[in-house]
């Protein structure tokens, strides 16, 4: 696994940076030689340590983001958070993934809940942009990439309608919707 490390308007020592690549580097039994760990460490109100981790492999991409008090604490919970997740896609993940990856045995933890933020009415006013190319995938693998990037969203073009244009979502009782183009 390649590592790359960004430092956010804070500069840390080098055993942080050694620290975290031990950290994430056990999850390498799990992905294949192309994986890459972009690992972005931060501070937020000069109290809470920010790590965010984003591994690409194989063409899927894990990101998880964890905030505490402690940088180490923050590698750890952020680790602990991305194993989580694939442990609780292991049957959707197990053709992605190196073989044998989950021969290990242990116990699922509890899935976190959604609840989407309040937001006051008001001048729209766009605060981010993205361009990403959207690839074809069927509507099964596009919820699991939705769930790995921890989004409530994802759009993609759907094989099963010759590459028409979809989106999936999270809906608040805890299924999943579907928003298909009318081609």
């Amino acid at each position: 696994m390649k590592f790359v490390f960004t430092d956010k308007k804070i500069t840390l020592p080098a055993a942080v940076h050694a620290y975290a690549e031990k950290k994430v580097g056990k999850l390498d039994r799990f992905f294949k030689e192309d994986a890459t760990a972009n690992i972005t460490f931060s501070v937020e109100k000069e109290r809470y340590n920010r790590v965010e981790i984003t591994i690409r492999s194989s063409g899927t991409i894990f990101r998880v983001s964890e905030s505490t008090s402690d940088m180490h604490a923050s590698i750890d919970a952020a680790v602990t958070t991305l194993e989580r997740q694939i442990r609780k896609n292991k049957t959707r993940l197990e053709k992605r993934l190196r073989q044998g990856a989950f021969e290990r045995v242990v116990d699922e933890s509890e899935i976190s809940t959604f609840a989407p933020e309040e937001t006051e009415e008001g001048e729209y006013r766009l605060v981010r942009s993205k361009k990403f190319p959207i690839k074809p995938m069927t509507r099964e693998e596009a919820i699991l990439q939705m769930n790995l990037l921890g989004h409530s969203f994802f759009a993609f073009k759907d094989e099963d309608r010759s590459g028409a244009f979809s989106v999936v979502y999270r809906r608040n009782d805890g299924g999943y919707g579907l928003i298909e183009d009318e081609v």
